[in-house]
């Protein structure tokens, strides 16, 4: 990338409009994307990201009862409910745990700055808020969904979250004063002691739509406990942590179809071996394993798995793909990626869509995916190019005589194609939960705080280098 420290606004030249729902929506199209800086875009975007984040100073007013505001810490989805965004059915001014984790990842690897003799306020704020929302949990610690005060919102519950928060504040802990530190110890052991007694069972999946053994949640959960394990944070590793850890890597095997080459997001129970249904498989939640889980990027499974993701929406034959990836073909741009095939979520009071739309945080997770392995290969000189990876090297460029160099170099390529693309197709860098699948315009709940992060951390993942908080 030319490193071109453009003003965002002077990355688009055209103003049109979103024909989702009737809504009108300012879109831009980005034209010089060759010469767009990534680190630059990040800068923005992690500005966007903040805009989510509440502190003592900037608060969210409850839809539902607007004199009471936010505490401290909470991380909205996005700051879209149906009476502020016509079309939109959404209420997302809501406090996940899984996007505030991720959110909180992404603070932490800013280096935002310390008061003076005391810690990060942002991350300080994230643990007491976690701690909250930990204690008000009900019916179980992995409740998945909290008002922006910290009570529980009825929802699922989605045993995925008490392990990213916990890698968020191992994060986040050198960067807390000495009182945050002690909640951050208090929050980290119960979500151990829950975890420990629910990584062998069934929970609500990452989409939010099935109950399941997850290949999300054990890649996850496998990961957290790995960490503590090996943490240098003085943090205790609890009884029964390496008998999980040797069970999940057995776990996760078991998702593996070999009769389909790919990775299996839910099993069932004995006899239910697909509780999703038909056209759940290929999902994206398994390359999302292994940018927030313990799935290496070099495993030739997953990369077996992520070609097929790649295929059914960029295609031109696939009965899944969207039409904007082939009219974006012919700027090198793309492709946008969605969840699963069978997906029919709309996100606006249009009729649902079967295939659904490309999201931007699989786009963005996917990109890391690539610059990730395109770091492995470049640090070991070597390429995981089997049989099973084959066709995933081949939508790069790539064979079996292509050198580590080059490979490296079409992977991140392939990475840039798909940033370029979630950015060409932005509102001045806003970036919304979807984009449609024929026009290219956002859709659906906007300012997604997920959406920010998954660039972020994708960028990261390119440059080594964070934003500057």
């Amino acid at each position: 990338m030319t490193a071109t420290a453009l003003h965002p606004d002077a990355l688009f030249v055209r103003a049109s409009s979103s024909a989702s729902g009737g809504v009108i929506r300012p879109a831009r199209v980005q034209t010089a994307t060759a010469q767009v800086d990534l680190q630059v875009v990040a800068q923005h975007m992690f500005a966007l990201m903040l805009r989510n984040v509440a502190s003592d100073g900037f608060v969210f007013a409850d839809p539902a009862d607007p004199s009471r505001v936010s505490a401290p810490g909470c991380v909205i989805a996005a700051p879209t409910y149906p009476a502020s965004t016509p079309g939109v059915n959404q209420d997302y001014v809501f406090n996940w745990t899984r996007d505030a984790a991720i959110t909180a990842m992404e603070l932490s690897a800013a280096g935002l700055p310390a008061r003076p003799g005391a810690g990060v306020q942002p991350l300080i704020d994230y643990v007491r808020f976690a701690r909250t929302c930990q204690d008000n949990a009900s019916p179980t610690l992995a409740h998945a969904c909290f008002t922006i005060h910290g009570e529980p919102r009825p929802w699922s519950e989605q045993s995925d979250g008490p392990a990213l928060q916990t890698l968020a504040i191992l994060r986040a802990y050198p960067q807390l004063d000495d009182p945050a530190r002690a909640v951050a110890a208090q929050v980290v052991a119960a979500n151990l002691a829950f975890l420990l007694g629910a990584y062998q069972g069934q929970t609500t999946n990452l989409w939010e739509e099935h109950q399941g053994f997850s290949f999300f949640a054990r890649a996850v959960q496998l990961r957290c406990f790995q960490e503590i394990s090996t943490n240098t944070l003085g943090l205790p590793v609890p009884a029964g942590t390496s008998g999980a850890v040797t069970w999940l890597r057995q776990a996760l095997s078991q998702h593996w179809d070999a009769g389909a080459s790919r990775y299996v997001s839910l099993l069932g129970a004995q006899g239910q071996q697909d509780p999703a249904g038909p056209g759940y498989d290929p999902n994206s939640d398994i390359v999302m394993a292994a940018v927030y889980g313990a799935v290496p990027v070099d495993d030739t499974r997953l990369l077996s798995t992520a070609a097929q993701l790649r295929a059914q929406w960029s295609d031109a034959g696939s009965p899944s793909v969207y039409p904007i990836n082939l009219a974006d073909r012919a700027q090198n741009l793309g492709p946008l990626l969605g969840r699963y095939p069978a997906d029919s979520y709309d996100g606006d009071t249009s009729a649902p869509v079967l295939g659904g739309h490309p999201w931007a945080l699989c786009t963005g997770n996917f990109a890391e995916l690539y610059y990730r392995l395109a770091g492995q290969v470049t640090a070991s000189g070597s390429v995981p190019y089997d049989s099973l990876s084959a066709a995933f090297f081949a939508q790069v460029g790539v064979d079996a005589t292509t050198a580590p160099p080059q490979v490296a170099a079409a992977l991140t390529q392939a990475g840039d194609a798909m940033l370029r693309a979630v950015i060409y197709h932005s509102d001045n860098l806003e970036l919304s939960e979807q984009f449609d699948g024929r026009s290219g315009y956002e859709k659906s709940v906007r300012d997604l705080t997920w959406s920010y992060a998954a660039f972020l951390s994708a960028v990261r993942a390119r440059t080594s280098q964070p934003v500057q908080g």
